[in-house]
């Protein structure tokens, strides 16, 4: 789902998004329920293969690296036309920005758009607490995150590629 972040409400901020009136995710919680929204940045395959560490003792398993942002907070349900319309204009201004001819909602017929508007469900979600969680090899030794940060960086995939390179960087010597 598309969440649009508001800085200046809450001590952490509150996302805002809206979802089909249909769509059970707002269905199972009520306004003042704790919520988690998991934010992924960026995950990878890692193979066996590229831990250096493999050739000496065969001791690698295949994995899974990530980067993600959990967001804990309390939603608040909007089932009232006015905030859904309000919201889906700021979202589609958002993203409609660095269109040469921004659409815009005036642009459709409006029982059209109210139809649509009669249809969608406004969530918010007041920050709480954020937590960030990065798994990046970090049991390994320094050489096989580093040699598997490489590997990634040469497929492209620069994103965990480069956290890993930082986090061998900051993994202490083993003696």
């Amino acid at each position: 789902m598309p969440f649009e972040l508001d800085t200046s409400q809450g001590e952490n901020g509150t996302l805002r998004c809206h979802v089909a009136r249909n769509n059970p995710v707002w269905q199972d919680v009520a306004t003042g329920d704790e919520v988690l929204v998991v934010f992924r940045a960026a995950d990878a395959y890692i193979s066996p293969r590229w831990c250096p560490s493999k050739q000496e003792f065969h001791k690698q398993v295949p994995t899974w690296n990530y980067l993600v942002a959990h967001a804990y907070g309390r939603i608040t349900i909007h089932d009232d036309e006015r905030y859904v319309r309000r919201n889906v204009a700021k979202l589609t201004h958002r993203h409609e920005a660095t269109e040469p001819v921004p659409w815009k909602m005036g642009n459709a017929p409006k029982d059209f758009i109210d139809t649509m508007v009669k249809a969608i469900i406004g969530l918010e979600i007041e920050i709480t607490r954020l937590v960030g969680k990065a798994k990046l090899s970090q049991n390994k030794e320094a050489r096989d995150i580093c040699n598997a940060g490489e590997m990634l960086n040469a497929q492209g995939d620069r994103r965990v590629g480069q956290a890993m390179l930082a986090a061998a960087r900051r993994k202490p010597e083993q003696g």
